[in-house]
């Protein structure tokens, strides 16, 4: 049986759908005091397969509400969006390694389970899970859907060096080269960037990322990329978290077209990770 979280209805269906599994019917609302509330209504049969990202505060504490129903029965869960994964390190003192403390606050009701991420920010994060945890990759799919397009010339590039592993293998997998952003502070305020090597004017460009947040850093190479001649920029990107005017920016900048998954549901979210969701967590 498969159960999905708030955040993740869509995608829990399109699994169940590909898995020819039951979906189990769940309520989930607020209290009049604002605290959450969840309930599954239906009769649970095992094995059991949660999915439900954390987007927000709201959402990872329905998570452990789910959890807690579910608890010392046969499960495996998956957060296809781990929220919080960027704060996997104490930059400045007195702060907490927020990641770690999520991670650990699932531990209890995992013993023994199994538990699946998608594209995790941090992969360092695994290592605080209990359980047997495994981070899955999405850029196999995206590549496929940057594929269909109708591409001139193609280059693959990343936005900084600490997203360079996940351009080659979609430049692999596409079969076109592939590149990264170079930053360069001039000043406190002033940042430049170009890149590194393959030149891009007349050629069609794909910015590909973990994840797109604010936009600011995506708009920015847009901008550049566009003055320096390049046909088309299109971003591929696993989770659309889009926060704020981040699609305004980016469109503003001269985006093509966003390409996302549906870790997140958004109106880009036109790639779904339902398959590798659905091979990764069959049992024998």
């Amino acid at each position: 049986m498969i159960i999905g979280g708030p955040s993740s209805q869509l995608l829990a269906g399109r699994v169940a759908a590909l898995r020819g599994e039951e979906l189990a019917i769940c309520d989930f609302r607020n209290f009049p005091d604002g605290e959450a509330y969840a309930q599954i209504q239906s009769e649970l049969a095992e094995p059991l397969l949660l999915i439900q990202s954390t987007p927000t505060d709201r959402d990872f504490i329905y998570l452990l509400q789910l959890l807690d129903v579910l608890r010392g029965r046969r499960l495996s869960l998956v957060i296809p969006y781990f929220g919080y994964a960027r704060q996997d390190k104490v930059f400045q003192p007195g702060e907490p390694m927020t990641a770690r403390a999520l991670a650990t606050a699932l531990n209890p009701f995992l013993q023994g389970d199994r538990a699946f991420t998608i594209n995790i920010h941090a992969p360092t994060i695994l290592g605080h899970f209990s359980c047997q945890a495994q981070n899955l990759d999405a850029t196999p799919l995206l590549a496929e859907r940057i594929k269909s397009l109708d591409l001139a010339d193609p280059v693959i590039i990343s936005p900084d060096k600490g997203a360079v592993t996940m351009a080659s293998r979609a430049a692999s997998l596409v079969g076109c080269p592939f590149d990264h952003l170079e930053k360069t502070r001039h000043s406190g305020t002033e940042v430049s960037m170009a890149p590194r090597e393959i030149a891009v004017k007349g050629r069609d460009i794909v910015i590909t990322d973990d994840m797109i947040a604010t936009g600011g850093t995506m708009a920015t190479a847009i901008s550049l990329l566009r003055r320096q001649g390049a046909r088309r920029v299109y971003l591929a990107a696993v989770h659309a978290v889009l926060t704020g005017s981040a699609i305004l920016k980016l469109c503003r900048a001269g985006v093509e077209a966003i390409i996302a998954t549906d870790t997140l549901d958004r109106g880009v979210s036109s790639v779904s990770v339902a398959p590798l969701i659905a091979d990764a967590t069959r049992r024998d």
